[in-house]
Order: C-alpha cells, then sequence, then structure tokens
C-alpha cells in the first residue's frame, strides 16, 4: 500500500475510535488480520463485524468532507446513464449516479477510497465526477430497485427453473451456495437489522416472491427478488438455521446466530409449507434494541407500582395477557430480570426461548419427545426453584401443576392468550381451574397491548374533531381544557409512517375481597372488571386516551389495537 494511502486508512482508524464506532483493541486486532491478509484495515474491520456500515460510512464522510447519500437522494425511477454504464459494474464497484448537476455527475459510492471507480464513471459518462459517501444497504436497495431488471441476484444465478427443484435436494443445496443467492440472503437480513425490523417474512406466490418487514407492528412491503430464486432463497435460510432442506412438506424451526453490521443478532426462524413454497418468517432477535425496563417500554408508574408489588411478594402467581404480539414475553423478561440474584433460583420453561437472560435456567419445550410444559414443570419442582416462569398456560394440566407451585411457596410468572385483566380470571375457570384454587394464588394479572408510538421529529399538534370528543368523552380527562391531539405526518425518521417505536398500554387487576367474591359466584368478567375499575383499575383503554392526549400515539392506534367498541 503506498504510504499516502497508508496514512489515509490510520487517519480513518482513529477517527472510527474518536467516533466511538470502535476501540483501540478492535482497531489492532483489524490490523493484524489486515496484514496477514494483505487487505485493507476499514474492510476488514467491516467484514469482521467490528464496525457497522453506516459508522464507517460517516468517518468516510468526516475524514474526506464528503456528504453522506440520503435514501431520498437517489433517484426514484430511471438509473441515469443506463445506456453507458453496465449493471454488473455499478453492482461490483458499488456505485451508483444519483444526479447531474452543474456539469457533474454526483456519484453514491460505499468506497469513495477507491480512486479507479469515479475515474472509470468520469470516462464512460463523458462528465467529471463528484462522489458521496453511500451507506451499503441503502446504496443496494437503490441498486436492486433500479436495475431490477438485470440485477446480480437474477442474471449471474444459475437457472433454477429448468432443474426439477422439488426433487433434487442437492440441487437445492449448490444453488443455495452460489455466491449471488447468498448476497441477497445477507442483504434480505441485513436490510432488516439496519431498518430495526422486528420480523422478515418471505412468501412465495404463483408469479413472485414477496419479502416484507414487519416495523412496529405493521408489514412494509420491501422489493422482491425474482421468484425463480424461491427454491434458492429458502433453502439457503433452511442452511443457514441446520434446517433439513430436503423436508418441504412439514413445519421446521430453527435459529441463526450472525454478526450482522458489527452485531451479535439472533434470527428464529420459522418454516412453513405453503401452496406456492415454504413460507419463510424469520424473528430478528436484536438485544440491543430492546428495553427491559418497564418504564422505556411505556407502562405508567402506577402500574409498574403494582407490578412490582406483586413480584415481590414470596410465592403466588403473576399472569401476563393479551393476544400474540402484544409484548408479553419481554414484559415477563423485565420481570424475570428484576427478581434474578445469587440468592434466587430462576427457572423458565419456553416455547420458544426468545432472549438468552444471563443467570437464569432457561429450557425449551420439545413436545415432539414428549417435552411439554406439564412434563417440564413436574421436573423444575423437584430442583427447588424459587421463581418459575411458564411460558404459557394453555391447558388445565400445565394450570393446576402452576397452581401447585404456587401453594407450595414458588413465585409463578406465566402468559395466557386472553383479550382483558378480567377475562383471564374466566378463561382459566373455562380450563377447569377451581374458584378456591384460584384465589388462593392469584397475585395480580397485567394485561396489555403495544401501539406505536407518534414519530417526535414530525407529529404535529392541532384541535381534535368534534366528533372524537364527543365519542370518547375527551373533555372530561382534560379538566375543561379544549382537547388537543398530535397527528402523524411522515418524514425519513420514521420510513415516512409517522410512527416510530411501539409503547405499551396496560391495565392490572389486583385481586382484592370483593373480586375474590365474584370469583366464588361466579360472575362474568364484565362484572369482575367494574369492580376492579371501582377499586381504581384503569382499563387498557383508558389508558390508551390517556396516552393519546399526551401526545405519544393516537387514538386511531388505540382503537386499532385494542378493538375497543365506542
Amino acid at each position: 500500500m503506498p504510504a499516502a494511502a497508508g496514512d489515509i486508512i490510520e487517519s480513518l482508524a482513529a477517527l472510527l475510535v474518536e467516533l466511538n464506532q470502535c476501540d483501540v483493541r478492535t482497531v489492532e486486532r483489524g490490523r493484524r488480520v489486515a496484514q496477514e491478509s494483505g487487505q485493507r484495515l476499514d474492510k476488514v474491520l467491516l467484514q469482521l463485524g467490528l464496525v457497522t456500515e453506516r459508522g464507517l460510512a460517516e468517518a468516510y464522510a468526516r475524514l474526506l468532507h464528503l456528504p453522506i447519500a440520503t435514501p431520498d437522494r437517489y433517484p426514484a425511477a430511471e438509473p441515469l446513464f443506463a445506456d453507458r454504464l453496465s449493471t454488473r459494474f455499478l453492482r461490483s464497484a458499488r456505485a451508483l449516479p444519483i444526479a447531474e448537476l452543474d456539469g457533474r455527475l454526483l456519484v453514491a459510492v460505499a468506497d469513495p477510497l477507491d480512486n479507479f471507480i469515479p475515474a472509470a464513471i468520469a470516462s464512460a459518462a463523458g462528465l467529471p465526477v463528484s462522489l458521496l459517501v453511500g451507506v451499503p444497504i441503502e446504496l443496494d436497495a437503490a441498486l436492486d430497485r433500479l436495475y431490477s431488471d438485470g440485477a446480480t441476484t437474477a442474471s449471474d444465478a444459475p437457472d433454477a427453473a429448468a432443474e426439477p427443484l422439488e426433487e433434487d435436494a442437492e440441487r437445492l443445496k449448490d444453488l443455495a451456495s452460489e455466491a449471488p443467492v447468498i448476497r441477497l440472503v445477507n442483504q434480505i437480513i441485513a436490510r432488516a437489522v439496519e431498518t430495526q425490523a422486528s420480523d422478515i417474512h418471505i412468501e412465495p406466490f404463483e408469479d413472485r416472491l414477496r419479502v416484507r418487514y414487519r416495523y412496529d407492528g405493521v408489514l412494509h412491503e420491501a422489493d422482491s427478488p425474482p421468484s425463480r430464486l424461491t427454491a434458492a432463497i429458502t433453502s439457503r435460510i433452511k442452511i443457514m438455521s441446520r434446517l433439513d432442506i430436503a423436508e418441504r412438506r412439514l413445519p421446521q424451526d430453527g435459529r441463526i446466530k450472525l454478526a450482522v453490521r458489527g452485531q451479535e443478532i439472533d434470527f428464529r426462524v420459522s418454516t412453513i409449507p405453503s401452496l406456492y413454497g415454504e413460507t419463510v418468517v424469520l424473528r430478528v432477535l436484536d438485544r440491543s434494541t430492546v428495553a427491559f425496563d418497564y418504564a422505556r417500554l411505556g407502562l405508567p408508574a402506577a402500574v409498574i407500582a403494582k407490578v412490582n408489588a406483586a413480584l415481590d411478594l414470596p410465592n403466588g402467581i403473576v399472569l401476563v395477557t393479551g393476544p400474540t404480539g402484544s409484548g408479553k414475553t419481554t414484559t415477563l423478561y423485565t420481570g424475570l430480570l428484576s427478581l434474578n440474584s445469587v440468592a434466587r433460583k430462576v427457572v423458565t420453561v419456553e416455547d420458544p426461548i426468545e432472549y438468552q437472560l444471563s443467570g437464569v435456567n432457561q429450557i425449551q419445550v420439545k413436545p415432539q419427545i414428549g417435552l411439554n410444559f406439564a412434563s417440564l414443570l413436574r421436573s423444575i419442582l423437584r430442583q427447588d426453584p424459587d421463581v418459575i416462569m411458564v411460558g404459557e398456560i394453555r391447558d388445565i394440566e400445565t394450570a393446576q401443576i402452576a397452581v401447585q407451585a404456587a401453594l407450595t411457596g414458588h413465585l409463578v410468572l406465566s402468559t395466557v392468550h386472553t383479550n382483558s385483566a378480567a377475562a383471564t380470571i374466566s378463561r382459566l375457570r373455562d380450563m377447569g381451574l377451581e374458584d378456591y384454587l384460584l384465589t388462593a394464588v392469584l397475585r395480580g394479572i397485567l394485561a396489555q397491548r403495544l401501539v406505536r408510538r407518534l414519530c417526535s421529529h414530525c407529529a404535529v399538534e392541532g384541535d381534535a374533531a368534534p366528533e372524537l370528543v364527543r365519542r370518547f368523552d375527551l373533555e372530561r380527562r382534560t379538566d375543561g381544557r379544549p382537547v388537543r391531539l398530535w397527528h402523524p405526518v411522515g418524514c425519513d425518521k420514521c420510513r415516512s409512517t409517522g410512527y416510530r417505536g411501539r409503547l405499551a398500554i396496560a391495565e392490572f387487576l389486583a385481586p382484592n375481597a370483593e373480586i375474590e367474591r365474584l370469583i366464588f359466584a361466579r360472575a362474568e368478567h364484565t362484572e369482575i372488571e367494574r369492580a376492579a375499575v371501582a377499586s381504581g383499575m384503569v382499563t387498557m383503554f383508558d389508558a390508551g386516551l390517556d396516552a393519546a392526549l399526551a401526545g405519544t400515539t393516537t387514538i386511531e392506534e388505540v382503537v386499532r389495537s385494542i378493538r375497543a367498541e365506542a
């Protein structure tokens, strides 16, 4: 490497440390690998996942005094100079012309230290080139969108349509090992992590392969790969998660652990056979984006105090309830971490284990070998635990063993699928749990939903519509002040949705003498809820309206998530 180039790399390394993108020890580790491999230090740091692509792009921009190409600057529809610049070259160089301005061609590049790329583009286009630093994931997405017909992933991949893929497992394995397929799957996964998606949905249809990402509980469609790569993409993901690529008739579950953009990420993988192939869903389990803190989850102080009071009790059952995707597991993990100490033995039985908690004994349910919630719970009781978390109470056998554990001095945490805290009592009763056992062990029920938070960068405040004020009786909540609500607008910070992140809307039912009397009287859940409200419980819907008036969400989100009837 020339001396001048070496000086630039060293300046870049120092800048990465200054910007807290990595530390000195990380740079030294990368430098040793770079010397052994003959590669540039910055490329080694990126390949080893020791710096993020965005962090490296920001360092390039600061060092070279170049602007960063934001997604809105990429061409919207047609590529520039498509007749002079080949798709293969642009993809290989990770470069993209984005505008012609004052007789110069603006080009976004992933590697602004490579002088050959701008020189080659200037020669082909016949214009001098000015560089911008492109974040690779955004640059790749723009290349895929603008050059979808001639994408590397389509043209460079082997022609799979001519082979009977459904009957040739070895051919599938070969396809999944091709560089374009590996690059495409890595890009799909990296984009999910970079944009903080919670799930990736890959769904085959007759004429296309649809890729969708879930952001803040809502699915958004992304640019789709060619449909003829469906089997290869599915096989690649199954190989990564150590699943059987030859088995395409039965559902399979697996896990992937990857260093993506410098972060260690777990992915939970599920495949299910469908009409046109296997539907694949990857749940992104990024510990760095999950907040195991009640306040950061959005729970109000009054609810947090009641939850903590229930968890401080030496025995009994504390339940968290809500539909799938309402944040029950995150809330339970938060409670477990508050209870986890050297003086306590904490054991969980989960299906599946989402996050690994240090100091907690976590056990995975395996129904195929008879290892279910009930059988595991029986065995766990012999190990003298102090706190037990059961992933879900879904049958009378599990419920009875959980009650037995609570009666014998254990604190049991679990979930139930119901629509409200009061409905949980009816659900346990319907399972066959006796009323006297229920009243003896129940310490509290937290019911919750997740609603999208308004984006703090673009939300605007305005007068509430008179119809909304009347429908939800909002004036009663503002002490006569004019009712003002915040509304979503959309900006580049929130992917133009107007929402960024989610918060929990919850209600906590703590049994008292009146509620116990109603349980023994086999009262309906509506009566139990009225008694709980009379004793101070704020219902989920009322908590949601309070959040909307506080400007953290919207009434539309509250109604969508809680589905309350006005």
